[in-house]
């Protein structure tokens, strides 16, 4: 089940129009829309789960979480306004915590215990922005940085916020104010420079820069293809270079190989396939890809983990090895300069061993649990997944079931008893399940040890029931506007800078107001007014042109730097950059809401006859009248004749009659 995370910058500089009179946040919709559209011609699509968030503060940030339907989904996204800062860096916690809610929970990471792939939840995370200066409360930030300290219990356990099923693409976009004259450029959208792109990168991802509406439309199309189950893998390789391949297909000694120049091969940073089960919909797998560190009774706490696991391998030719019946798994690669490298070698029948460094007890290297082999008609590479330090386990169990026929020898066993000592613990259990399945259930005992220590198995324990309670606080802050504001905080300013009693130019301004008998001034306790606020004199403050900020009188400067503040931070309720014909602008969305428009007129004043039947304000004929008042009135109209009708009738037959 994929995860679509959207994160729209709401920030006020995404009010800034286009050349077609769009804004960005309205662009920034429409290419939300336009995602949903094209994801949803696959039939995968069913299963595709939608959140939505933005750049305000947490926990009001998350718009559409992991209990909310497409409809509020679909609600959300066509209310959200453009105000207040560019916080970029925060947004991006509080996406990357969303989406970690429930790991711990359902202990799909597997601290300690190895990495599996087939353990995951691929998730997406698209952000909008449109690429500008990333600014906060503190000021201007150069860099993007995300905040250390996150709300979420287990953070630590893991280095960067993200984990290795997540993946982060941005579509910044820098369409024109103006219509450009010059021909539009085909070909592969590029790489923004902004901050986020290095962000993108790391992730496994990347950004786009986006100049016009072709091209959002082609990185949207591009970002449909990419929605893929796998993890990200950083594969580094270790030892010399291989000898070149001759044109013959054989290793050619005369022709020297450069094992020292650094090539774009020897480290890449990307994903590996992990397919679902054809029948149940589900990743299978059997073997995880082992831990950095050797589990040890005596650890008393986990040592964070990286992201992404670091897999060395070697350039030596192997013999590809496999026997009857023992389980493997298979991840195809994602296309990239290694699988290049090894499909150019055309070597389909020769595999390089894979090792993560300081995964063994008595090895740094490690022993190695897979190997990369590249497919018998050469058109991808996959990585094959078996049991730690297989070139050992496989004579071993192919003499087992060939030689002695399951009943083995002193010598077998206590080579086999030697091979587990250089086993992890955590991979007791599959190789046991394994055994099992190839009909030699009784050689690992029952008792089996994880290899935790009891502080950290109840720490672990501890963790996920802390991470219930924090995710039934965020769930249920889902939704939730933020307060009103009821001051302007005051940041102070302490650290590296100058005080102001210390300032020469305040020093003498004050004695030229108080003269020659200026007093000592003492230095002021910055903690004493932590959490100090201004007061708002008026909160229902209608913004005003800009003018001369000498003619603001003292009385009023609260005020004005009130309206000030909102049409910064607020445009989207007020004057949009101070043009009058934009009050009279409506979005196209809210064209057809009258209703709307009604609620915000005064109530209307009696009518000067209050027999008169009550017109009906309806968009498009305000003069149109309630046909059942109508009749009505026609009925009470009809009762009044006649009984006037019968009364001049009364009145006639009184009457003396006249002879003429």
């Amino acid at each position: 089940m994929p995860i679509l995370l959207f994160l729209i910058d709401t920030s006020a500089s995404m009010n800034q129009r286009t050349d077609l009179g769009t804004s960005y946040l309205d662009i920034a919709k429409g290419a939300v829309e336009l995602f949903l559209k094209l994801r949803a011609r696959d039939p995968a699509s069913r299963g595709d789960r939608y959140m939505l968030v933005t750049y305000d503060e947490p926990p009001y940030c998350i718009k559409a979480g992991w209990k909310e339907n497409h409809a509020t989904f679909m609600s959300e996204l066509k209310n959200l306004q453009a105000s207040g800062l560019t916080t970029l860096g925060q947004a991006l916690r509080s996406s990357f915590d969303l989406l970690n809610l429930n790991r711990l929970i359902s202990g799909i990471d597997n601290y300690g215990q190895g990495r599996n792939p087939f353990f995951l939840e691929p998730s997406i995370l698209i952000t909008i922005t449109d690429g500008n200066k990333l600014t906060s409360t503190a000021g201007v930030q150069e860099e993007l940085h995300l905040p250390l300290n996150s709300p979420l219990p287990g953070s630590e356990l893991t280095k960067e916020p993200f984990r290795w099923d997540q993946r982060l693409f941005a579509l910044v976009l820098r369409l024109p104010g103006l219509a450009s004259t010059e021909p539009e450029q085909l070909g592969s959208v590029p790489t923004d420079e902004s901050a986020i792109t290095q962000m993108c990168e790391v992730t496994g991802g990347r950004s786009y820069c986006v100049r016009t509406q072709r091209m959002l439309n082609q990185c949207l199309e591009s970002l449909v293809q990419k929605i893929q189950s796998g993890v990200v893998i950083n594969f580094e390789k270790t030892g010399p270079d291989p000898l070149p391949v001759g044109e013959d297909g054989l290793m050619d000694s005369s022709r020297p190989g450069n094992s020292f120049a650094a090539q774009p091969w020897h480290s890449c940073h990307k994903l590996i396939y992990v397919r679902p089960n054809s029948k149940t919909g589900v990743p299978v797998g059997h073997w995880p890809i082992p831990e950095s560190f050797w589990p040890d009774q005596n650890l008393p706490s986990l040592p964070p983990r990286t992201s992404h696991p670091v897999v060395r391998f070697s350039c030596v030719d192997c013999e590809p090895m496999v026997i009857d019946k023992l389980p493997f798994d298979k991840y195809e690669l994602e296309p990239s300069p290694l699988t290049q490298y090894i499909l150019e070698r055309k070597s389909p029948h020769t595999c390089w061993q894979v090792f993560v460094t300081s995964s063994g007890k008595y090895n740094e290297l490690g022993y190695p649990f897979g190997y990369l082999k590249a497919s018998t008609t050469l058109t991808c590479v996959n990585l094959f997944v078996m049991p730690y330090n297989y070139p050992v386990l496989l004579p071993l169990l192919d003499d087992l079931f060939k030689v002695h026929k399951l009943k083995p020898n002193l010598k077998w066993r206590q080579a086999f008893d030697s091979y587990l000592k250089t086993l992890p613990p955590y991979y007791l259990l599959p190789l046991k399940k394994a055994l099992r399945m190839m009909g030699a259930p009784n050689l690992i005992s029952d008792n089996l040890d994880c290899g935790l220590s009891y502080s950290v198995i109840s720490y672990l324990k501890k963790l996920s029931q802390q991470t219930k309670l924090e995710s039934e606080r965020i769930l249920a802050s889902v939704g939730k506007k933020p307060p009103q504001e009821i001051g302007i905080k005051v940041k102070n300013h302490s650290g590296g800078g100058v005080s102001l009693t210390h300032s020469k130019n305040f020093r003498k301004l004050l004695k030229e107001i108080i003269g020659e008998s200026a007093p000592r001034l003492t230095e002021l306790n910055t903690k004493e007014f932590a959490g100090f606020q201004l007061g708002l004199l008026n909160k229902d403050l209608k913004p005003q042109t800009y003018r001369n900020a000498y003619d603001i009188p003292r009385r009023g400067l609260l005020d004005q730097l009130t309206r000030m503040r909102s049409n910064l931070l607020k445009t989207h309720k007020f004057i949009v950059g101070q043009d009058e014909d934009s009050l009279h602008s409506v979005p196209v969305a809210q064209m057809g809401n009258y209703q709307e428009y009604l609620k915000t007129l005064a109530s209307p004043l009696r009518e000067i006859d209050p027999d008169q039947p009550k017109r009906l304000h309806t968009f498009g004929n305000p003069f149109k009248q309630d046909k059942k008042t109508l009749l009505s009135f026609l009925r009470s109209m009809r009762r009044r004749w006649k009984m006037v009708r019968s009364h001049l009738m009364a009145s006639c037959q009184n009457l003396p009659h006249q002879s003429l």
